[in-house]
């Protein structure tokens, strides 16, 4: 190592004999030897995760349905393309669930009470925008939370809770444009 240039240390040899041995491990899957994440822990949080993506889906889907009044069609488009969005992101952590060996929890009997956000039966349109909010905020702080704690841990857990909480942003922006 060269002390004058600290590039230097981005040269370091990688070590191939821990990466033949991740070859080695078939049982593991996606799961390599190296992994460095509480995997069951993480496990958890996907499907705390996947649970609240699932409620969230079920509540702007309700919003869609609900809402009437023509003067109320954009809103609805935005709820259900919404609705679209947070199924796609309970597919992606239910995949990742798996990736890890684990199993998602889809059972509807408990789904409420894992999600972070809440159902809503609101029935005017004012409070279905607020109530998307409060949850886009819950999921927002949900998934930066979960961010922190996995830390470096699992590079591609991080990085899928990374990109849905950016949708979570434009999504809470969405509906703080709504309300104004």
């Amino acid at each position: 190592m060269n002390a004058n240039n600290p590039a230097s240390t981005l040269h370091a040899p990688i070590d191939v004999a821990a990466i033949r041995n991740a070859a080695k491990d078939l049982e593991g899957g996606a799961v390599p030897s190296g992994y460095q994440g509480n995997r069951e822990e993480i496990i958890e949080m996907l499907n705390a995760a996947l649970a609240t993506e699932l409620v969230c889906a079920l509540r702007y889907k309700r919003h869609y349905y609900t809402a009437t009044g023509l003067v109320n069609e954009p809103i609805k488009a935005e709820f259900l393309q919404h609705a679209q969005e947070e199924e796609d992101h309970a597919g992606r952590i239910a995949e990742r669930i798996v990736q890890l060996n684990g199993d998602p929890d889809f059972n509807p009997s408990t789904l409420v009470d894992r999600s972070h956000a809440e159902y809503d039966e609101c029935s005017d349109i004012k409070g279905m925008i607020k109530a998307n909010l409060i949850a886009e905020r819950v999921a927002i702080e949900s998934y930066r939370q979960m961010i922190e704690r996995i830390g470096d841990t699992d590079p591609t857990t991080k990085h899928l809770l990374i990109d849905i909480m950016a949708v979570e942003e434009e999504h809470a922006d969405d509906m703080k444009d709504l309300l104004d």
